[in-house]
């Protein structure tokens, strides 16, 4: 028998932090002889926010790419890939788009939060609440079974699994009724997924409570994370930057 399949992934917003090895990368790199393993780099996701930056998102793919390879992911044992390299996700995210209300999409907790935490207001552009019908796409495209994931991105899972049964009743004749687990039995073409939480769930940054006094996760975009690229020399800097703030 083949091995089940994992899709997971980052968009390239820099390079790999402590947030993102506890919530997701450790799990891939100990699952990789189990499981078919695909590690997407998403880089259109990261237009959302920096269009005006393409060359930042470039040199962002390189430094995903390379702590990929030094966490411990394995060419030579899983399918790590850009997401601009595989049409078939545009065409997805365009069928998908027309199976999902707006109104839906826009009531998926991260992606409100992520307005607030950026302190993007109303000036987003569309194609930022446009990426969580994208990640869909991005998972179902290849048909996985499990998707390693840190709590955050539950909600956008969840999107995924109602797209995945709207599509196999709409277009594959399952019935409503199916349990999660039996839709590809039942002629669905798409697996209701299950997420697979890593040992941390939310691994809190650096630096102050955001504005709601609440501590914010650990992000580039907010300033407050350790990479893992960092020096020893460089993680004791930001330490105590943190503890004097404290």
């Amino acid at each position: 028998m083949s091995k089940p399949r994992i899709l997971t992934g980052d968009t390239p917003t820099g390079k790999l932090h402590l947030g993102h090895y506890v919530g997701s990368v450790e799990n891939r790199v100990a699952l990789q002889d189990q499981y078919d393993c695909y590690f997407i780099i998403a880089n259109k996701h990261a237009f959302t926010t920096r269009a005006d930056r393409p060359a930042e998102i470039r040199q962002s793919v390189l430094e995903i790419a390379t702590d990929y390879l030094a966490c411990g992911i394995d060419p030579t044992r899983s399918t790590m890939f850009i997401q601009s390299e595989v049409p078939a996700i545009d065409e997805l995210t365009f069928f998908f788009a027309m199976l999902i209300p707006f109104n839906r999409v826009m009531r998926n907790p991260t992606l409100a939060q992520e307005i607030k935490d950026k302190e993007l207001g109303d000036k987003y552009p569309f194609g930022f609440p446009m990426y969580a019908v994208g990640q869909c796409a991005d998972i179902l495209a290849f048909r996985p079974e499990l998707v390693p994931v840190g709590e955050d991105q539950i909600p956008h899972l969840e999107l995924t699994r109602e797209v995945a049964r709207r599509f196999n009743q709409m277009y594959c004749g399952v019935h409503p009724q199916t349990e999660d687990r039996d839709y590809v039995r039942k002629g669905g073409l798409f697996p209701i997924i299950e997420p697979k939480l890593g040992r941390v769930k939310r691994l809190v940054g650096l630096g102050p409570p955001g504005p709601d006094g609440n501590l914010l996760k650990m992000s580039k975009s907010l300033n407050n994370a350790i990479f893992l690229s960092d020096s020893p020399e460089e993680v004791e800097k930001k330490n105590s930057r943190h503890v004097h703030r404290s």
